[in-house]
This record gives C-alpha cells, structure tokens and sequence, in this order.
C-alpha cells in the first residue's frame, strides 16, 4: 500500500490512539502546522479507501475510525520508498547517515554488530 507523507502523518495518530475522528486529528495535526479541516477529511478519507483505517462506529455525528493496519505491516512498503526518494535507492546511504549522525548509543552500535555479523553468518 502506497500512502503519501500527509496519510503516513495520519496513519501515525491512528496507531497512537486506538479510536478517533477526523476531527481529533485535524486537533492533533494543527498542533504542529496550520491545516484546514477539510484537507485532513480528504486524507482521512483517502486512507479508509485504501483500507488503511475503518469505520467502527459513531459519536454523534462524528464518524469514528481505527487503524485497520498496523505499523508493521506498512513498513515494507514504505521504507523502500522512502529509501529510493532520499537515498537513491541505497539502503547503505541511510545506515551511513544514521551513524553519521551521532545519534547512536553504544547500546545501538553493539546491537548493529552483532546483527551484521549474525546477517553476514547466515549469508556465508
């Protein structure tokens, strides 16, 4: 499933709060950057037509929805897109700026170790 960067902006909320409104999202999204209502409908929309959320029931007039799947189960579609729009299609490029970001504990350096050998093992 293809979604753009606004969807997996709301998919997000979806997966964080297990029922909500097009209304609590529009909320949550204008936190962060101004978005008419409307704009935030059409995503949510656009997101029940792909399957990605679904109608479980109603709270007034507002139509309630949850998240019909979840993160792991967009992820394989997803990162690869995102790898080829900003890395070329090199995963290498996106390990070589996570490392060069200086963002990784010691903790995360052991673990891609000793998962790289564990991949390197199993590959041999």
């Amino acid at each position: 499933m293809k979604l753009s960067d606004f969807e997996l902006d709301v998919i997000q909320y979806f997966w964080q709060q297990p029922q909500c409104s097009a209304k609590q999202i529009h909320q949550w999204i204008s936190d962060s950057k101004p978005v008419a209502y409307n704009t935030v409908k059409t995503i949510v929309d656009r997101l029940e037509e792909k399957g990605a959320i679904e109608r479980i029931g109603k709270d007034g007039r507002a139509i309630i929805f949850q998240a019909a799947i979840s993160q792991d189960e967009l992820t394989p579609s997803a990162v690869p897109s995102f790898i080829k729009r900003f890395f070329g299609g090199k995963a290498s490029g996106l390990i070589a700026h996570l490392i060069d970001d200086d963002k990784l504990s010691d903790d995360d350096i052991a673990y891609l170790e000793k998962y790289l050998k564990e991949k390197k093992q199993n590959k041999g």
